[in-house]
């Protein structure tokens, strides 16, 4: 059975089991809320799993879907949850696996008729059709961030800190380096992990750390950076979420990312009977509206004309598609 019939047969199920999917008008359950499930190892409240919970909320305001969700799930959790809301008559289920990938996949493939939409560090497997995968490629809004911390810096010296040196942090890094480098190609930068994706003391300490070996710019891809340049009166560069409202004089700048147009994509894909494995990482993509720079806010006037110029020409430019951020998934290294 080919994947979209596998897909169609999902969506109508229970009617068919009724009714017979055969006497079914085309479209008949078009206008029927989507059953979406979201599954997070984290709280809502980290920056990551936000944009998707604020993504979903969304769609569920304006009746698309139907949503629900479970927080703080731990890796060797986590299958179990996926079944649970598989059996519940999930039609979409979404979240992170990357510390479940196996697990994950295996569950995925006891429910063929249900979507799997997965953040991940590995790609979509045609084998498994009902298993797409996504992540926060916003590269293009990182580099750009990167730009302003290189106008913004005194030292020359920008603090990195990292929760993992997975591809997906390790493009955002090259990118906001490269950024800076534009400004000034002499910026030294001290690269970070804290080996966690949810752990803001450490985080600070580790900032703290950057501080005292110079740094004047920290890059907060973890919740606590921000803390740490707040304390210290230094400037922070966001990452995902906008927090300048929490730090008036601290955040510069955010890279946010948008998760509307991968969610929406795999929503009309379900409710079409077309969803297949397939990388929904390019949704994230600055030319696809799903990241941006956030708006200068408080240091409006305060960042160098050059650099907002700058910032200016490259953003058209890579909406355009004149230009490309470079993807490098290495790990970064410190200066």
């Amino acid at each position: 059975m080919t994947q979209r019939n596998l897909t169609r047969r999902f969506l109508l199920g229970t009617v068919a089991m009724l009714a017979g999917a055969s006497l079914l008008p085309q479209g008949a359950l078009a206008a029927e809320p989507l059953k979406v499930a979201g599954v997070y190892t984290v709280p809502v409240e980290q920056q990551w799993v936000s944009r998707i919970h604020k993504a979903a909320e969304a769609a569920q305001a304006r009746g698309d879907i139907e949503y629900t969700f479970t927080e703080n799930v731990s890796n060797t959790d986590y299958a179990r949850v996926l079944r649970e809301y598989a059996e519940a008559g999930n039609q979409l289920i979404v979240g992170e696996v990357f510390g479940a990938e196996a697990e994950a996949r295996e569950v995925a493939a006891d429910y063929p008729d249900v979507a799997f939409l997965m953040g991940s560090s590995f790609k979509q497997d045609d084998a498994l059709p009902n298993f797409a995968v996504f992540d926060n490629y916003i590269q293009d809004a990182a580099y750009l961030s990167g730009i302003i911390a290189g106008a913004m810096t005194e030292s020359g010296n920008i603090g990195m800190v990292g929760g993992f040196p997975i591809p997906e942090v390790n493009r955002l890094m090259h990118a906001f380096m490269a950024g800076a480098a534009e400004m000034n190609p002499d910026i030294k930068f001290q690269v970070s992990f804290i080996g966690s994706w949810f752990d803001p003391p450490k985080a600070k300490e580790t900032a703290f750390a950057m501080v005292e070996q110079g740094a004047d710019v920290l890059y907060a891809e973890r919740f606590g950076v921000s803390d740490a340049a707040q304390e210290k009166g230094i400037l922070a560069i966001g990452n995902v979420i906008d927090t300048q409202a929490e730090y008036p004089e601290t955040v510069v700048a955010s890279a946010l990312w948008h998760f509307e147009p991968t969610l929406d994509a795999a929503i009309a894909a379900v409710k079409a009977g077309e969803f297949m494995a397939d990388d929904y990482g390019r949704y994230s993509f600055m030319s696809e509206g799903g990241s941006s720079l956030a708006p200068l806010g408080t240091f409006e006037g305060k960042v160098p004309q050059e650099a907002l110029d700058l910032v200016k020409e490259r953003e058209q430019a890579i909406k355009d598609g004149s230009f490309t951020v470079d993807i490098n998934d290495e790990e970064p290294k410190s200066s």
